[in-house]
Order: structure tokens, then sequence, then C-alpha cells
């Protein structure tokens, strides 16, 4: 979430802000119809940075399921790949906004490229990862879904909402509401911690409760709920570095 562009609307009696040309050449290569690479065209660097952030989530939920389905379940290459691509993806989640900035061109497309890509390397990667790890249950998976969803409506949310967070005098939102999405880096730093000390499969901490009836689940699963909810909180600030 390092670049949010577009620029706010205020109250419909209002004049809105002359369009940036560079948005208006972009909006009318979107628009055409005919020519292939069209899209291509319509995209600048930092959107090509922010691509590469995507590239990364979805790299760690493939490295998550090779892991899955490899014969030796203590050979964690797989999983140190799954997590060190989290950590990548944030590389790149931080110079889009960089290099949208010193490139001083806005991205009509930046704000949903952004939003999308770190949903896929900071909400489903995570928790591709801690599946692989050995959260299993039916009831893991129903709360890492949660995780999932808390992210997507925290980004929507965000995406809605941006134009009313106040502004500083470069224009940049001075805090995010609720805890940003690449928090989720602190999971996957827990994550890491555990696949080094061969905590993965039955060995994971705090074991598995109620087992073997249909509520098992694994409690450590609780501290991606509570990222979940502390995303989508509206009463949480956290300020902009």
């Amino acid at each position: 979430m390092s670049r949010r562009n577009g620029a706010p609307q205020g109250p419909k009696d209002e004049m809105p802000p002359a369009k940036d040309v560079t948005q208006d050449k972009q909006a009318r290569l979107l628009s055409q119809e005919a020519g292939h690479f069209s899209l291509v065209r319509a995209l600048h660097l930092a959107d090509f940075i922010t691509e590469l952030n995507g590239f990364c989530g979805v790299m760690s939920v493939f490295s998550s399921l090779r892991y899955c389905i490899q014969d030796d379940p203590h050979n964690y290459t797989n999983l140190y790949l799954a997590l060190g691509f989290v950590p990548l993806g944030l590389f790149f989640d931080f110079m889009d906004g960089k290099v949208a900035r010193w490139r001083k061109k806005a991205s009509l497309m930046g704000q949903e490229l952004d939003s999308l890509a770190d949903l896929v390397s900071f909400g489903v990667g995570p928790a591709a990862a801690a599946f692989s790890l050995g959260l299993r249950t039916p009831i893991d998976h129903l709360l890492l879904t949660f995780f999932v969803l808390c992210g997507l409506t925290r980004l929507a949310r965000f995406n809605v909402t941006v134009a009313m967070v106040p502004k500083d005098e470069t224009g940049k939102s001075r805090y995010f509401e609720g805890t940003p999405i690449p928090m989720s880096l602190i999971l996957v730093q827990i994550m890491g911690y555990w696949v080094y000390k061969g905590w993965t499969l039955a060995q994971i901490p705090m074991g598995l409760w109620l087992e073997g009836t249909v509520f098992e689940f694994h409690p450590v699963v609780a501290m991606f709920v509570l990222h979940g909810c502390l995303m989508v909180s509206k009463t949480i600030h956290i300020p902009k570095p």
C-alpha cells in the first residue's frame, strides 16, 4: 500500500481538480478497442514494479504448494522460499511509490494494482504458508480465510476512503486506518522461526486442540485472526512513515 494515486474528490458543489495529463493519456490507452499492447503501453514504470510485488506473492503460494507435494517433509527449502518471497514483495511495494514520486507520473491503475498485489503477497501468501506449515484442519482453513477476507476488506476500504484521510503538505495520507496488510510480515517472521526450529506439522507450538473432533484446530491460528481484526479496525490509526 505504498502508492495511492488519483486526486481526492470534494463535495459535489465544488469544482473537481484538473486532470493530470499523464492520466488522460492513460485513460485513452485503456479505453482503446484496438491494439493488443495498448494495456502495456498504459502502464508506468512504477506499475511494473507493483507487478513484481504480485509476482512475489504468487511465487510464495507456489512454493508453499511445492512443499506440500514433496516427499521429504523435513526439507524446508520450499517453505523458506514461500516465506522469503513475502519480504521481497514488501521491498517492491515500497519501491513502486518511490519510483512514482521520482518520475512524477501518477497512474490510474496504480491504486488497484497495488491493492491486488498486496492481497496476494501479504494475505494469500502467508495463509498458504501457514497451511503448508501444518494449519490444515477445517477450522484452521476457516480462520485463515477470515484473515484473507479481512485483508481484502481493508484494502477495498482504503481505496474508497483514501481521499478522506487527512493529508500532509505533499498530499500523502498521514496515517493508515487499521493496521496495513504488509504487517503480516510479523506472522511470516514467526513462522520462519518455527521452520528454523523444526516446529512444523505435528510439532507446531501449542499443538492441536479438540483433536479427533470436527472442531479440532491449532490455537496459534488465533494470531491470524487477531491480525485480521486489527486490519479492519476503524479506531486504530498507524502513522505513515
